[in-house]
């Protein structure tokens, strides 16, 4: 059996945000590929994380800057390993390449880190970002060098793709576009209808910055210009760890609910009659849409929200980028039962078209299958990458060891202080 080690940023949270349905969604398919994984994770367990060991993965927490994963890794020897989002390749690709150099090094982007915060801090100072801010950021450095260094990434935006070939010129045979994968039963489940609906709803992680954001947005400018023409309606705002200051804005007068978890976020989404993102910054793909799509439930964001989750068919909803555009298209779903079902069927249509599983899990088997069958000649193709790894590897193992040492020393010391 082929084994498969997840090098995980955080403990896969499916119901918290977009980010745990992904990792779940690539969990299903390594396994369905006949993998045995095992998750490793340097984060704190979590109340919302999936009980993996339930689905018959393996769990363990592993250290940062310590030499007890190179004894964990040496072990286990697994076939691929693939690290959840650039900031564990930088930690641990080294150790990976040292103890399993023949180990398949796949990277899951998630989105790109360095668009999502350049794209935060040009909307700070009010005006669209650069290529530029992107050719000068630090953040693009680190992440554009994982990319290399990695045998393959894995993009859930094209948009993306095409900023990675264009901007950072990076191979394509380096990349490989990876969407959400939803299944049959998700693209052709039944939904309520106009009828059986009501309310807004808005739901997002609040720790994901672009989404307090938007929450924010809505309740300083969008929401007033909804409930002036809509005296008696209310929005639902869902999400994971709402933080004082979200709870704070909670206003039954005004119809503003601010709800925090909800257990079952595709049921919530099924009871609103429309689902409004106006996200101001951010990337990747939108898991809050896709799910709307799948609902049938019409959706009003904004063009950063709709960025690479359109199809030649319109958008299931509307696409506005100011308060009374935004407040305009959302009234006008709500009351409207024509113009609402016509939105409402072609996020199905959309999702369909973008995201079947089927063809997804098909195309990423082939690339991994063509990967391994060539993997030593992969890697004498990119030599930036051999470059990267020679350099980044050396800088990061001496750092590495002495933190490692500094921390044994530490604990030599206090035994010492102890006596």
């Amino acid at each position: 059996m082929k084994k498969l080690l997840i090098i995980g940023y955080v403990w896969p949270e499916p119901n918290s945000s977009a980010a745990g349905s992904r990792m779940m969604q690539l969990i299903h398919f390594f396994q369905s590929q006949s993998y045995h994984i095992t998750f490793a994770s340097p984060a704190q367990q979590t109340e919302h994380m999936v009980d993996l060991r339930a689905l018959n993965i393996d769990v363990e927490n592993i250290s940062l800057n310590c030499t007890s994963f190179d004894d964990f890794i040496k072990e286990l020897q697994p076939n691929t390993v693939m690290f959840d989002r650039f900031m564990m390749e930088e930690q641990f690709g080294w150790r990976v390449s040292e103890q399993c150099p023949q180990a398949l090094r796949l990277l899951d982007t998630e989105d790109l880190f360095c668009l999502r915060n350049a794209r935060h801090q040009a909307y700070k100072l009010k005006r669209d970002i650069t290529d530029e801010d992107l050719l000068t950021s630090d953040m693009a450095k680190r992440e554009v060098a994982s990319i290399f260094r990695s045998d393959i990434s894995l993009m859930i935006s094209s948009i993306e793709v095409a900023l990675l070939k264009r901007l950072f010129k990076v191979d394509t045979s380096l990349i490989h576009y990876c969407p959400f994968m939803l299944s049959h039963a998700q693209l052709a489940q039944e939904n309520p209808s106009f009828q059986q609906r009501e309310d807004f709803m808005a739901i997002g992680n609040f720790r994901h910055a672009p989404n307090w954001d938007a929450v924010l947005w809505l309740k300083q400018q969008v929401w007033p210009l909804i409930r002036k023409q809509l005296p008696n309606a209310k929005l639902n705002i869902y999400g994971a760890y709402p933080p004082p200051k979200a709870t704070d804005l909670h206003d039954e007068k005004s119809g503003f609910l601010v709800k925090g978890w909800v257990d079952d976020a595709v049921l919530a989404m099924q009871s609103a009659k429309v689902c409004l993102a106006p996200l101001r910054f951010g990337a990747g793909i939108k898991g809050k849409l896709a799910e709307a799509m799948y609902c049938a439930t019409p959706s009003v964001t904004t063009d950063i929200g709709a960025e690479s989750m359109q199809t030649d068919l319109p958008w299931a909803g509307a696409i506005a980028n100011d308060p009374q555009a935004i407040a305009d298209a959302a009234v006008k779903l709500y009351q409207d039962e024509s113009t609402w079902q016509v939105s409402s069927d072609l996020g199905q249509q959309n999702a369909m078209l973008m995201y079947q599983q089927n063809n997804v899990l098909t195309e990423l088997a082939d690339c991994l299958s063509k990967l391994e069958a060539n993997l030593s000649s992969h890697r004498q193709a990119n030599f930036i990458g051999s470059m990267l790894n020679h350099h980044h590897h050396k800088s990061t193992q001496y750092m590495s060891q002495w933190i490692d040492v500094k921390t044994q020393l530490k604990v030599v010391e206090e035994k010492i202080a102890e006596e």
